[in-house]
């Protein structure tokens, strides 16, 4: 807004609303009239900082308009020495902050020649200080009546391209302010004031500083001119955009920067310089205002739901009730991002902007602020009461950046997205900007107190964080020496306590027993077996429900109609998995045949299919496994094939029928037909089969020990029968572990081969074999056992958290007085507890051979959950609340390891209701709907801090306790 001009002296003075350039008009005439004289200094301020008071400062002293007098001027060499040399002087080091001034150098080459010349009345006098050649010119407009002036319009900024030496010499304040005093500054004209400032490795006089175009985002046209310092912070431009824009203080700004390709840049740290942000003079600037539904114009948040209405961009709902949409597979997410966004002191340190001032940039263990404020913009939407629901999309992606095990759309752990969370926020607020080095020290005997308060100091020494403040406590850890009972405590600060499930010592496997007689079917059982037992203790466990000895039971995992592995007696159980086909043969005999031996032999058997392979002349055969194997245990006195048939015959009674004598007749002449075009005419001659190819089930592990002359010296062939004198069922054939005609391997390798494989023609087994009857099976009266679980109670979790353990053989501990590593004793102690204690539940158990989710019921308390049993620290009797929590948030975890879905409960910080939250979905519930199987994490709220962030409104009936009364019933939601 243009101010009326003003006159002073002849001269008129227009000055432009706050802008740093000085707008004169006048008549340039009076030329060589000074400002100032001897013994008198005029506060000159900066052009850039404030023109009005620079201007009024060159109109007070033109309407004082005298002349130096040169008599009482200095002598000459004084002069030069207080210019040139001394404290003041051109030759003093430059010193960060401090004002230099620019001086004309032609006029200032008159002033040397001058005062060096020795003649004060010398006509080499130079007059007033004028610095006109340094300002840009602008040339004068033509009156219109020759009896007024010319009018000059001048703009007090500096030429382009100005280089010291040449076209001006820089002198400090104190030789200025002489010069200004002696000889006086021509009219009109302000001093051209410059700071000193620090650059790396230099210190120099900022000349020319940046200009910046200010605009905001939604007003692109209307800009603002404003001059920094190359040493300017961001922040300052920021406070300077929100007072040219009148922002009001509880309004949310940013600042974007456009660079030379046209796009824009956030300029997230508000601490660095102007120089450190690249910026330069001209360069756009725009200032972005966040909307009141907690988004920003420029991240429009897209929502997906195609029955959004018109109506919900109006909706107005009660704070921190809103969903969160499920971007597939990312339940587990919105349940941790649910639960820490109840956590009302974190969320009111982000709705209060607090996060702003401690943003981290420059932490190399950070992530560059981007998460922090990727979560304040997610609290923000959640907690504006404008969303039913919002799609983190943006924050997902944050999340993946940084952490690559949670890119892509696949399920993960909530837990584990909770500590990656926690980390990178504490990382991203950190106060600490350098951290230094912290040795760490063992407690040598010293007080546990003076160890504890030395470790806490050195922890915040180098972390310092709103998540610190709140989540972080202090362990007592205890390590032993088994052998010179040396003992090492330390004091390590947590972030949540991960605490384990008291876990039965049994597990149920489920298998099936195949007797040896074939009138009996094969039996499903459901053994209780020692978790860390031997396939043997299986035995002994099915053999106390069938009466058969464990010396005649053999183990076999079955899988794609083959034996996976046949385990041996010594093998542990976990190496059998939960999802394995377990089968328990009854043998009467060993599968390493021993020469000499009279005890039977044990042949695993598979049954195959002969079907037509898909070849052009039909000409070639596949064979296909099919049923269950069998392990068949043949006396030595019969180990040929013909008795080896007779046997299997046996064996196969219960499903395969016998055929009579009139089938035997019609298949003996169809057979002898069938001779006289092949002289070989069994299914096994070299080149007549395929392997099978479907199904295939890798490499088994088979048997180790084979019998070198089972079949050389018993069977005499690998095939039989080698003519068809009468009629056979099937044909036999030795195979190898997987079930297929090995034709390539040499005689050593078919040494190795004990399988015989029983190959049915599709007609045959069609009219001989039942596959119902085959494939059935009956239940023991065990099947219906179910192991009942207990439930147990939190408490009992967290003595077992403190319980003494012995390291693993994996994770020894070197001790520092028998200088080696020892399976030393272990014992954690709670020292210290946080603000917000989180509590992770260890359903998860992982182990080499298997892996499995502890449904075990906790009973956790809502309220009053009491840790001072567990507090080793000298308590403070007369404050009980250090040691009570209530609970807050709950995420939950329904399903298997391989599949499930996370939710959460959570208490709302303004209204103290339950609801429970599943992706998008928020309903209310009950308190006695919160405790659960599903219960993974739990979060809970010292009751002191409950008190003391509830004081401020206690008086306006606020709730006093998190877990305060629910609303009517008739609205929750049945989440069981």
């Amino acid at each position: 807004m243009a101010v009326a001009p003003r006159l002073f002296g002849g001269l008129c003075f227009r000055f432009r609303d706050q802008n740093p350039e000085v707008a004169v008009e006048g008549r340039l005439p009076i030329s060589h009239s000074c400002v100032g004289c001897r013994g008198e200094r005029t506060a000159m301020a900066t052009v850039a900082a404030n023109p009005a008071a620079a201007a009024a400062a060159v109109a007070v002293a033109v309407a004082e308009d005298r002349e130096p007098q040169r008599k009482e001027l200095p002598g000459l060499d004084s002069q030069w020495r207080q210019i040139e040399n001394g404290e003041s002087g051109r030759e003093r080091p430059l010193r960060a902050g401090e004002s230099w001034f620019l001086v004309e150098k032609h006029w200032y080459k008159q002033w040397e020649a001058y005062v060096q010349g020795g003649d004060q009345d010398s006509s080499t006098f130079p007059g007033c200080i004028n610095n006109a050649a340094l300002f840009q010119v602008l040339f004068p407009s033509i009156p219109t009546d020759d009896h007024k002036p010319i009018l000059y319009e001048i703009n007090w900024r500096l030429k382009e391209g100005l280089v010291e030496g040449e076209d001006y010499v820089l002198l400090p304040a104190a030789a200025w302010h002489y010069l200004v005093s002696w000889y006086g500054l021509e009219h009109g004209q302000p001093p051209i004031e410059r700071k000193v400032i620090e650059l790396p490795n230099i210190q120099k006089v900022e000349v020319y500083p940046v200009e910046l175009l200010l605009v905001r985002h939604n007003d692109l046209g209307k800009s603002h001119t404003v001059q920094f310092s190359h040493t300017d912070s961001i922040g300052l431009v920021l406070r300077t955009a929100r007072e040219r824009f009148l922002v009001e203080p509880q309004e949310d700004t940013r600042l974007w920067a456009k660079n030379s390709e046209g796009s824009l840049d956030r300029l997230y740290d508000t601490h660095i310089t102007v120089l450190d942000a690249a910026l330069e003079t001209g360069q756009l600037i725009i200032m972005e205002t966040r909307k009141k539904d907690g988004t920003w114009p420029s991240a429009q948040l897209h929502v997906m739901n195609n029955n959004m209405s018109e109506e919900d961009e109006d909706f107005k709902g009660q704070p921190g009730i809103c969903g969160l949409t499920n971007l597939g597979n990312t339940c587990f997410m919105n349940s941790a991002l649910q639960c820490l966004s109840n956590v009302p002191q974190l969320t009111e340190y982000f709705l209060n902007n607090c996060y702003l001032e401690e943003l981290n940039f420059r932490n190399p263990l950070g992530m560059k602020g981007e998460i922090a404020e990727a979560y304040a913009d997610l609290v923000k939407q959640a907690w504006s009461g404008h969303h039913r629901s919002i799609v983190p999309h943006v924050f997902k992606n944050k999340v993946g950046h940084f952490a690559s095990q949670f890119l892509g759309y696949q399920q993960h752990d909530s837990q584990e997205l909770l500590s990656f969370l926690l980390d990178g926020l504490h990382e991203d607020l950190n106060r600490v900007k350098k951290k230094e080095y912290v040795e760490l020290c063992d407690a040598a005997g010293r007080p546990d107190q003076e160890v504890a308060q030395e470790a806490w100091q050195n922890h915040k020494r180098r972390n310092d964080s709103v998540i610190v403040d709140t989540f972080h406590g202090l362990f007592k850890s205890t390590l032993v020496c088994p052998d010179c009972g040396n003992v090492s405590v330390t004091f390590d600060p947590f972030c949540y306590l991960s605490v384990p499930l008291p876990i039965s010592h049994k597990r149920v496997l489920e298998v099936f027993f195949i007797p040896m007689d074939p009138r009996r079917k094969p039996e499903q059982h459901r053994l209780v077996v020692p978790k860390k037992g031997k396939i043997s203790d299986l035995c002994v466990a099915l053999s106390k429900h069938t009466g058969i000895s464990p010396e005649r039971m053999m183990v076999a995992d079955v899988f794609s109609h083959r034996f996976y592995k046949l385990y041996q007696l010594e093998e542990p159980l976990s190496s059998i998995l939960d999802r394995d086909d377990i089968f328990v043969y009854e043998v009467s005999g060993r599968i390493e045949a021993i020469e000499g031996s009279r005890e039977d032999i044990v042949v695993p058997v598979y049954l195959r299919e002969r079907t037509p392979a898909r070849d052009y002349n039909n000409s070639y055969y596949g064979l296909m496994l099919f049923g269950h194997p069998l392990l068949v245990s043949v006396p030595r006195d019969r180990f040929t094939w013909e008795g080896l048939y007779n046997v299997l015959m046996y064996r196969l009674s219960r499903y395969v029928t016998k055929p009579n004598s009139d089938d035997e007749d019609d298949g003996d002449e169809k057979e002898d037909d069938e001779e006289d075009k092949d002289d070989i005419p069994g299914p096994s001659t070299g080149g007549s089969l395929r392997d099978p190819e479907p199904e295939q089930a890798g490499p088994s592990s088979g048997v180790t020990n084979r019998c070198p002359f089972l079949l050389d010296n018993c069977l005499g062939t690998s095939q039989w029968p080698p003519r068809r004198r009468r009629k056979q069922l099937f044909t036999l054939q030795t195979v190898n572990s997987n079930g297929t005609s090995d034709r390539t391997t040499s005689p050593e390798e078919v040494h190795a081969q004990p399988y015989i494989a029983i190959d049915w023609e599709p007609e045959m087994k069609k009219r001989y074999y039942d596959e119902v009857e085959a494939e059935g099976y009956v239940k023991h009266d065990c099947v219906g056992y179910v192991m009942k679980k207990a439930p147990v109670r939190l408490q009992e979790c967290i003595e077992l958290f403190t319980t003494v353990e012995t390291l693993e053989k994996e994770n020894p501990w070197y001790c520092p007085s028998c200088k080696q590593h020892q399976l030393a004793t272990k014992k954690l102690d709670l020292w210290m507890l946080p603000e917000i204690l989180i509590i992770h539940l260890k359903r998860f158990s992982y182990t080499k051979f298997s892996r499995e989710k502890l449904d075990t019921l906790v009973e956790f308390p809502i309220r009053d959950l009491d840790f001072s049993e567990f507090v080793i620290q000298p308590q403070n009797e007369l404050n009980p609340e250090l040691y009570k929590y209530d609970l807050i948030a709950v995420s939950n975890h329904y399903g298997g390891m391989r599949d499930g879905h996370y939710t959460t409960f959570a208490c709302n910080k303004d209204s103290g209701q339950w609801h429970y939250f599943d992706d998008n979905s928020v309903s209310p519930v009950n308190e006695n709907q919160i405790e659960s199987k599903a219960a993974y994490v739990l979060f809970y709220q010292r009751q002191d801090v409950a008190r003391r962030l509830l004081s401020p409104a206690g008086s306006s009936g606020a709730p006093a306790s998190p877990a305060c009364s629910s609303p009517p019933s008739s609205e929750f939601m049945d989440v069981n």
